[in-house]
């Protein structure tokens, strides 16, 4: 709409003015201009002669995120969109590009991070992590936060670096917005309620001096339009098939499946999330064991949705993993189930032997919960949680597609055999032609250099080759130049060698520039990734100092905690630097993304 002078009170120079103006703001700024406007025409006097008595409240708000899978880096932006559209002013940004000396100005703080491994923060995190428990972080009286914390009850030490962010944020002076929120693996709900509790608290400290002419401020938990983790799409499997040769001990799958008229969209380093079922025989052994009716009908959300038990038992609840809260919920069950004492103080050590590797199944016998209604049950009992799995293809190379290599859990433990509740399920159970729910899980802390001459160093041993399968196939999709080295490690050669020919047409095409391989079975003292890495120091070495990006995918636990010591100390030996250099060396290229994990 183009202003005239002869529809306006406008002079002929301010329509010229507003004409230029006005195409160039978006949505928020027109709102907030009508806003301040409005208010502007209710004071007798210019805005710069209003008092200045009254403590200014700041409209802006920093968003930190620390996040490995990008589950805490989408909620940051989905709290940014909100915020802004509340006419609040956001600066966005990861942990570990924030500029820690911009600490002491910040009054307004939101903080989302998730916890990986055993209480430790993602990598993003670490510098900001290090930096505000250390003698250099400021005091903090000014500050006002709140802290999202996303984590797994099933780890013992749950939510651990979000609860570390909090308490140290208090103790340098600073003062809550609101409670810290500890999220679950199913944290949608926990998350919306976290967003809201901030956004009201925000809005009115600030009522007084920003116009509140903007709607809709509360987030809503519904569900979304586009296919996505609340509404996963139905993908036909069109290929399952078992990449381990005769007479391996192990089964990794390779499922690919259809994402034809989704619209879904991935990139080389996402994961695909997948809702999978638990095991029929499992369902039915405690459906048994407790007495229940399989068709009993039982609520499946908070919204009472009801379906038969056996399918509820079967696709809507987790019933393979044992917590310390779902124990504590177990106790309020039936009196005098002996519950109690395992779950008293100093018996720590004891409650995690009994959870490791044991079931709901185990719990119900051991404890005589038999009685307990199925109802009853339920109620205390988490969502099944999707499992993530690195895509193992690229769009570009297979259109309309998505791969992924899994491989089979199966063992015996405490007199029963156990299964791997996706891994199972896709081996055993799931066909050509079957469904399978979906969603695209982007990981911006896992990409390919948007430099196509950038060296690459790529260690994935097992399925952690996942998503250097992907890489190399958008590298040889895009002509991309740079040099590539891949560490790759397993069992037997003859057997185990996942993507074998694959990867021997890259090296003869020139897209795999060099690969080193580590078979731990086929040689009388085991030899693993991080010792092929040792053994070509120099090279590795003369890489890195070439600008190559180092990219690690698997075992959290021991490889990827092996492959850095391996990292480090080529660092010394080669690079001559002292152990600490070295390992502030690896920091420095987390921070520029020359260092990424993706590791579980």
């Amino acid at each position: 709409m183009v202003l005239k002078v002869t529809d306006s009170p406008f002079s002929q120079e301010q329509v010229e003015l507003l004409n230029r103006l006005l195409p160039t703001l978006t949505e928020v700024q027109k709102v907030w201009l009508s806003g301040y406007l409005a208010a502007l025409a209710k004071t007798e006097t210019p805005v710069a002669a209003a008092p200045q008595a009254a403590p200014v409240i700041s409209k802006e708000v920093t968003v930190l995120f620390g996040s490995q899978s990008g589950n805490s880096q989408k909620l940051a932006k989905k709290l940014s969109g909100k915020l802004q559209e509340q006419g609040f002013q956001v600066a966005l940004s990861s942990m570990s590009d924030f500029k820690t000396n911009t600490l002491k100005k910040v009054q307004n703080l939101a903080l989302v991070v998730s916890t990986h491994g055993e209480g430790e923060p993602p990598d993003n995190a670490l510098s900001f992590h290090e930096f505000l428990h250390s003698k250099r972080a400021p005091q903090l009286e000014g500050l006002r936060f709140s802290v999202l914390a996303l984590g797994d009850t099933s780890y013992e030490f749950f939510c651990q670096t979000g609860k570390d962010f909090d308490k140290r944020l208090e103790d340098l002076g600073g003062k809550r917005l609101t409670p810290r929120v500890d999220c679950d693996v199913d944290f949608e709900e926990s998350a919306t309620e976290w967003m809201n509790q901030v956004l009201a608290s925000l809005s009115e400290a600030s009522a007084s001096q920003v116009p509140a002419s903007v709607g809709g401020s509360a987030i809503a938990s519904g569900t979304e339009t586009e296919y996505s983790r609340a509404n996963p799409f139905q993908a036909t499997v069109l290929e399952n098939l078992n990449l381990n040769g005769r007479g391996s001990d192990r089964e990794t799958r390779h499922l690919e499946l259809s994402l034809e008229g989704s619209n879904l969209y991935y990139e080389p380093g996402d994961c695909l999330g997948v809702y999978p079922q638990n095991h029929p025989r499992l369902v039915q052994e405690l459906i048994e064991a407790m007495g229940w009716k399989p068709e009993e009908l039982v609520p499946v959300n908070k919204n009472g949705e009801e379906r038969p038990l056996e399918e509820a038992l079967a696709s809507h609840y987790e019933i393979t993993v044992l917590t310390k809260p779902l124990l504590e919920q177990a106790v309020k069950l039936a009196t005098g189930n002996g519950l109690q004492p395992l779950l008293a103080e100093g018996r720590e050590q004891e409650l995690r032997e009994y959870i490791r590797n044991r079931d709901l199944l185990d719990l119900v016998q051991d404890y005589g919960l038999k009685g307990v209604s199925a109802k009853e049950f339920v109620s205390i009992l988490r969502k099944l949680p999707p499992r993530l799995y690195s895509i193992s293809s690229s769009l570009k190379a297979y259109p309309d597609e998505v791969h992924l290599t899994i491989r089979k859990v199966q063992y015996e433990a405490h007199g029963r055999e156990r299964y791997g509740v996706c891994s199972s399920y896709v081996a055993d159970r799931l066909e050509a032609g079957d469904t399978l729910p979906v969603f695209v899980q982007h990981n911006p802390n896992f990409k390919l250099p948007q430099n196509p001459d950038t060296p690459l160093i790529m260690i994935g041993p097992g399925t952690g080759v996942a998503p250097f399968r992907s890489f190399l196939g958008e590298r040889q999709e895009t002509g991309a130049s740079g040099k590539t080295w891949l560490f790759y490690g397993d069992q037997h050669f003859s057997t185990d060698f996942l993507y074998q020919t694959e990867w021997q047409r890259w090296l003869k095409e020139g897209v795999l520039t060099r690969m080193d391989v580590a078979f731990s079975r086929d040689t009388a003292q085991k030899v693993y990734v991080q010792h092929r890495m040792l053994e070509k120091s120099k090279e590795l070495y003369l890489w890195l100092q070439d600008g190559a990006h180092v990219y690690v995918c698997g075992d959290e636990k021991r490889m990827a905690h092996d492959v850095h010591a391996a990292l480090v100390t080529i660092l010394q030996q080669e690079g001559g630097l002292g152990a600490e250099e070295a390992v502030e060396y690896l920091k420095r290229m987390q921070q520029e993304k020359r260092y990424q994990r993706d590791v579980y």
